[in-house]
């Protein structure tokens, strides 16, 4: 050892402590001094002054007898630590955990300390995957489809979201496990395609804004139970299958859930509304079209979808999302299309916005006998031609619609021509209704009376409203991905879980007329035990004040039995 290099270039922290105190005390030199010449803070400096004085410092600088040796640590933990790298390559952070299960009490940073003084170098930064765990940790757990039980043996779960199970019996109903067979929706041997199905769909239902948002279920069993699994999904996983799906299985699987929802009488088809929504993308390098968003009052990139919502029950019953800004005048005659081979008795009459299509799709749609009512885009001279129309024109009328705050506008009828529509078309103007300006109303329809005319477009607020709680509940607007067929996928889960909460709705006595949002705070979310044996699975709910209406429904008039879940069946308990 060289005494003048020991001296001049301290090395333990016990001997660089007394040369700092040494200096500050004995020398008298300022903090900041001092602090350079250690290459230390100020601050530090003070704190070592601070504790001295109190006698809370103890000097411990000489080496030990072996060479890199520290003191307070064995000999024999040295020469172990240095083996356990050269023999295993673990990092220090495994050999603390190593020790400290053998009851060897040293730190992270001391073991880093004596690697590094026994030459070892530092070990790059490895995924978990690489280095191995030697101590298990909690981690989510593998996704397994097996729910095989012996007779007599019984698995009970907890979960926060057990409300999801209200739902099985209307599943059922709706025939979606069989319409995802038929579909061909890919699946894989661990997680069959209803079970990712599910999976999705448990997500609508719960509200959750992303595919990401499924970490927030990773360890919620019943969840998992739900779609026929141990615990849902990761998000990788979702995604990737999102991605895997092509545009014929999404049209298959729409067009089989429209069916059912015919047959079991959800859809009047006598006045359908049709509407654009942009679903915009924030992506730096999108690929999407630009789309006027009138809630920004500007255009912007973004997924063009479109919704099709009967009237009357103000369902969701047709979703498109593939469509780019130059087909969006074709749209009307693909819905066309669709609906015939659905409702083949029923010819609906259409109505939308001026925006909507084309003035030559109009006429395509009178010669197929389509009914439309929708608006005439007005220019100034429109406007001007109207408001100086005499007082004696105008013909004042009654809506029937009893809430509606403007129930008696005034009109005027007539037939004009328009550019693009081969013969003259029924036009009504009004005004009176609310807006500054006239309205111009114009349809094919020549027998219907005027005030239901007016009423039926009134009416067409309707579906804006339901694209706002699609937005609101359903987080519509949580758009990740610029692959427009994933978007169709999104959409066509909110059309399914939109139709599950009104089948539900429906039942509950008083709540008739209350949207997704209501009934998911009312009766959806909350904790409740699920036992599963091997011919039933009993979901029983904790107090809250609402369970008296969901025990007043008559659930034995619904499907008891769940299909996918090995065709047990379903009961519920309110405690």
């Amino acid at each position: 050892m060289d005494p003048e290099r020991f001296f001049r270039h301290p090395q333990t922290a016990g001997q660089i402590q007394y040369e700092i105190l040494r200096a500050s005390f004995l020398e008298r030199l300022a903090a900041r001094i001092v602090a350079e010449r250690f290459h230390i803070t100020p601050g530090y400096v003070h704190l070592l002054r601070h504790r001295f004085r109190r006698g809370l410092i103890t000097f411990a600088f000489r080496p030990s007898d072996e060479p890199g040796g520290r003191r307070g640590v064995l000999a024999e933990v040295r020469a172990r630590i240095a083996q356990m790298r050269r023999e295993r390559n673990l990092s220090a952070g495994q050999i603390a955990e190593i020790l400290d299960d053998e009851q060897i009490e040293i730190s992270v940073r001391t073991v880093e300390r004596i690697l590094r003084e026994a030459g070892f170098p530092r070990l790059p930064r490895r995924a978990r995957l690489l280095i191995g765990e030697t101590r298990r940790r909690t981690t989510v757990p593998e996704v397994s489809s097996r729910l095989s039980l012996e007779d007599g043996e019984r698995v009970q779960v907890s979960s926060e979201m057990a409300g999801v199970f209200l739902f099985a019996p209307f599943v059922e109903l709706l025939g979606l496990p069989g319409l995802v067979a038929k579909a061909h929706l890919p699946g894989s041997k661990p997680i069959p395609a209803l079970s990712y199905f599910l999976s999705f769909l448990a997500l609508k239902v719960a509200g959750s804004e992303r595919l990401s948002h499924t970490n927030d279920y990773n360890f919620d069993r019943g969840m998992g139970l739900f779609a026929g699994l141990n615990v849902l999904p990761k998000c990788t996983a979702m995604s990737t299958y999102a991605y895997s799906l092509d545009a014929p299985v999404i049209e298959h699987l729409q067009s089989g859930v429209a069916r059912e929802g015919q047959r079991l009488g959800l859809y009047t088809g006598d006045t359908i509304n049709l509407d654009f929504h942009a679903v915009p993308h924030w992506g730096d390098e999108s690929i999407l079209d630009k789309n006027w968003v009138g809630a920004r009052g500007k255009g912007i990139k973004s997924a063009l979808t479109l919704f099709a919502q009967d009237c009357d029950s103000k369902l969701i019953l047709y979703t498109e999302a593939d469509i780019r800004r130059s087909e969006a005048d074709d749209q009307v005659l693909r819905f066309v299309d669709f609906w015939k081979k659905i409702a083949k008795s029923v010819t609906p009459t259409l109505v939308f916005d001026s925006r909507f299509t084309s003035y030559e799709q109009l006429a395509r749609l009178d010669e197929q006998g389509i009914r439309f009512i929708t608006l005439r885009r007005r220019g100034r001279s429109l406007i001007r031609q109207a408001l100086a129309q005499p007082a004696s024109a105008w013909t004042r009328i009654t809506i029937p619609h009893e809430k509606r705050k403007f129930p008696r506008p005034q009109v005027i009828e007539s037939f004009v021509r328009l550019r693009g529509y081969p013969k003259p078309i029924r036009q009504i103007v009004m005004r009176g209704n609310g807006h500054e300006k006239p309205t111009f109303i114009i349809t094919n329809d020549a027998e219907t009376p005027v005030e239901i005319i007016v009423a039926q477009y009134a009416r067409r607020w309707r579906i804006e409203n339901g694209i706002a709680e699609a937005v609101q509940f359903f987080h519509l607007n949580a758009l990740s991905s610029p692959i427009l067929v994933k978007v169709h996928f999104d959409v066509l889960l909110t059309m399914i879980a939109d139709t599950l909460y009104y089948l539900l709705a429906k039942r509950l006595r008083g709540f008739e007329e209350c949207n997704a949002t209501q009934i998911f705070r009312r009766f959806t979310r909350g904790k409740g035990d699920i036992t599963v044996t091997s011919d039933e699975i009993v979901v029983a709910f904790p107090k809250r004040a609402h369970n008296p209406v969901l025990r007043a429904v008559d659930w034995s008039k619904l499907p008891d039995r769940v299909s996918w879940l090995g065709d047990r069946r379903l009961r519920f308990e309110w405690r």
